[in-house]
């Protein structure tokens, strides 16, 4: 059995990029975990806002059943305030508790700040020292944020990892449309159809129906 990790800057991007593939996990008997990093505080956001996509959060991971959900409460669009140490020290407590062999990051090249320091903070915290850390380290894309990148000037999102995702789309897609405050009308990128429209491009690019599309960062074979 191996024990996943999904590491989110917010409340939706879990399922958003590794939706489909966190069901697939649980189907094989695998244990995930997903880690959102921060929450919405006054004034840039109302305690309604906050409660309600806390609310949302808690729904979703309860309706896909998964094995743990852990919250920590660094600023939402704010984490260019934090030290990193600090960041980096707190998602490493959560590795050394959930013990994951494989973590999903979102992707440095991500256009949302909150999403690039996080990604610098979690591969800082899953450094292959001690006896416990991370064999496989994934980054995901999330849209209207993945997509929405400035290459050159950014990194670019390039995946060499795809996984079929055809069984467990309409739930991820389900999932998805519980998070009512954070998702949009088409032709939003954040929207029901193009999530399943990028699952068809990523699965078709493959000979799938359906994929997400992950950039392999780091695997370690013992």
């Amino acid at each position: 059995m191996s024990t996943v990790l999904v590491i989110a800057p917010h409340p939706d991007d879990e399922v958003l990029g590794v939706g489909g593939t966190l069901l697939r996990h649980l189907q094989h008997g695998d244990a995930v975990h997903t880690l959102i990093c921060t929450r919405g505080q006054t004034p840039r956001f109302s305690n309604a806002q906050v409660e309600t996509v806390q609310a949302e959060a808690r729904r979703v991971h309860q309706f896909l059943e998964l094995t743990g959900s852990h919250f920590l409460d660094f600023p939402a669009a704010e984490l260019d305030r934090v030290p990193g140490a600090d960041l980096a020290g707190a998602i490493l407590e959560v590795l050394q508790r959930v013990r994951p062999d494989t973590v999903f990051l979102p992707h440095v090249g991500d256009i949302h700040l909150d999403h690039q320091i996080i990604f610098r903070a979690a591969m800082v915290a899953a450094r292959p020292q001690g006896a416990v850390f991370p064999r496989r380290v994934f980054c995901y894309e999330t849209v209207s944020e993945t997509d929405w990148y400035a290459a050159p000037s950014t990194p670019a999102f390039v995946p060499n990892v795809f996984v079929d995702i055809t069984r467990f789309l309409e739930k991820k897609l389900a999932a998805c449309a519980m998070y009512v405050s954070q998702m949009k009308p088409p032709p939003h990128q954040r929207s029901i159809e193009a999530l399943k429209a990028l699952s068809i491009a990523r699965g078709h690019a493959m000979n799938l129906p359906h994929a997400e599309a992950f950039m392999l960062v780091r695997e370690i074979l013992r």
